[in-house]
């Protein structure tokens, strides 16, 4: 299983741009995906996960509200949505799978992809 994050780059203060994490997978079943971010400087930190079938979602509060998970399992794709995009939210975005299904939200992941870098500019 690969996962791939996409759609990383130069952000203006205030923009919206939509990450991808494209899952690929050649046996076994969709999981529930993650999105984590690092900052310069700063530990990797843990924002949003997505069930298997997008049926339960988890925000951590520091997204909550400016933030939207989702997934299309036709497209084998999960994306997040960012909105008000602040200089702050730069760093390396990475979405990984749920190593451990059967809890939610999910605490221990695995495949991870290899991040999109976000910058935003004020």
């Amino acid at each position: 299983v690969q996962l791939q994050a996409s759609g990383g780059g130069l952000v203006q203060a205030g923009g919206s741009p939509r990450l991808s994490c494209e899952v690929f997978r050649n046996i076994g079943s969709p999981k529930a995906v993650g999105w984590f971010r690092q900052g310069p400087g700063k530990e990797r930190e843990f924002m949003a996960a997505v069930s298997w079938n997008g049926g339960r979602i988890y925000y951590e509060d520091f997204v909550k509200g400016r933030f939207t998970i989702s997934r299309d399992n036709a497209k084998n794709t999960v994306y997040l949505q960012m909105n008000k995009l602040q200089p702050d939210d730069t760093g390396v975005y990475y979405c990984a799978e749920d190593a451990r299904p059967g809890g939610w939200p999910p605490r221990e992941f695995n495949n991870w992809g290899q991040g999109t870098l976000v910058t935003v500019s004020s």
